[in-house]
C-alpha cells in the first residue's frame, strides 16, 4: 500500500507526540533541568549529592534542597546581600568578585559546601578562593581535618564584593592625621593575632603556624580545630599562660 503525502504527514504526527507521551508518562521526557546535583557512587557517601556536580546556574535555593545548607548560610559566607538569598544564582558571583583579583564562583561554591558538610571533595592541582567569611563560616561549624585547614589557609583572600567595594569607595571624612590612623590601623593588625581566651588552634593555623609547632608546644596531636586553646589546656592539666606565651612567640615569627 502507497500512502499519500496527507495521510503519511498525519502518521507522522501521531508518532511523534504519541512518542513524547509516552516518554513523559515513563519520565523520560524532560523540557528543563532539575536542577538535581549528581550523587556519590560508591563509598560511605554513596547516594548523597555530590558537590562537585553543583551548576552555576543554581541557586541558593537550589543547593538547599539538595544538601543541608541554608540559603542564609550561603549568602553570609559570599557576602551576597538580598532580600531573598534563596533566588540569588552562583553565576552571579564571578561579575560580583570581578575586580577583586581572584576567581570566587561555582568552584567556590562546591568547596564551602563540601567541607561545610564534611563531604569528599578532590582539591588536587585546584586554586580554590573562599573569601574570608566563608572560611570563618567552617572553622566554626565545620569539622575540618589538617589537610583542609591547610587549603583554607593557602586559599582564603580578604575581598570584597563589588557592591561593597563601591559603598566603600567614598572614603570618609575624617579629622584625624594621616599617621594617627596609620598607628591605629597597624595596631588593629597587630592586635588580629594576639592569642586570648577564645583562640582556636584553627585560627592558629590559619595565622600560618605550621600544625607541627602546635603539637610540639602542647605535647599532643592537633585538637578539634574548633576548640580553644584555653578549653583544651584546663581538659588537661595544662598551664594556659605558658602554652599561650610560647604560641604567641611562634605566631609573631610567622605573621611579621
Amino acid at each position: 500500500m502507497t500512502l499519500t503525502s496527507k495521510p503519511l504527514a498525519m502518521a507522522l504526527v501521531v508518532l511523534l507526540f504519541g512518542g513524547i507521551a509516552i516518554s513523559s508518562s515513563l519520565g523520560w521526557w524532560q523540557t528543563e533541568s532539575t536542577k538535581t546535583p549528581a550523587t556519590y557512587t560508591e563509598g560511605e557517601f554513596a547516594g548523597l549529592a555530590n558537590p562537585a556536580d553543583i551548576r552555576g546556574s543554581y541557586t541558593f535555593g537550589d543547593i538547599a534542597a539538595s544538601f543541608e545548607v541554608t540559603p542564609e548560610i550561603l549568602a553570609q559566607a559570599f557576602q551576597v546581600t538580598s532580600d531573598n538569598p534563596a533566588a540569588f544564582a552562583i553565576k552571579e558571583l564571578e561579575t560580583m568578585y570581578l575586580d577583586s583579583g581572584y576567581e570566587i564562583g561555582t568552584n567556590s561554591i562546591r568547596l564551602f559546601v563540601a567541607y561545610y558538610l564534611g563531604l569528599p571533595f578532590d582539591t588536587t592541582d585546584q586554586e580554590i578562593y573562599l573569601p574570608q567569611p566563608a572560611t570563618d563560616i567552617l572553622l566554626e561549624k565545620a569539622n575540618l581535618g589538617a589537610d583542609q585547614l591547610a587549603y583554607l589557609q593557602a586559599y582564603t583572600v580578604a575581598v570584597m564584593p563589588a557592591s561593597s567595594t563601591e559603598a566603600a569607595a567614598e572614603p570618609a571624612v575624617s579629622e584625624e592625621p594621616a599617621a594617627a590612623t596609620e598607628s591605629a590601623q597597624t595596631e588593629t593588625e597587630a592586635e588580629e593575632y594576639v592569642i586570648k581566651g577564645k583562640t582556636t588552634f584553627g585560627e592558629l593555623i590559619q595565622w600560618g603556624l605550621p600544625q607541627e609547632i602546635i603539637e610540639g608546644i602542647i605535647g599532643a596531636a592537633l585538637p578539634d580545630p574548633a576548640m580553644k586553646v584555653k578549653d583544651y589546656a584546663s581538659a588537661n592539666g595544662l598551664d594556659f599562660e605558658a602554652i599561650k606565651t610560647t604560641l604567641q612567640l611562634e605566631v609573631d615569627k610567622v605573621v611579621k
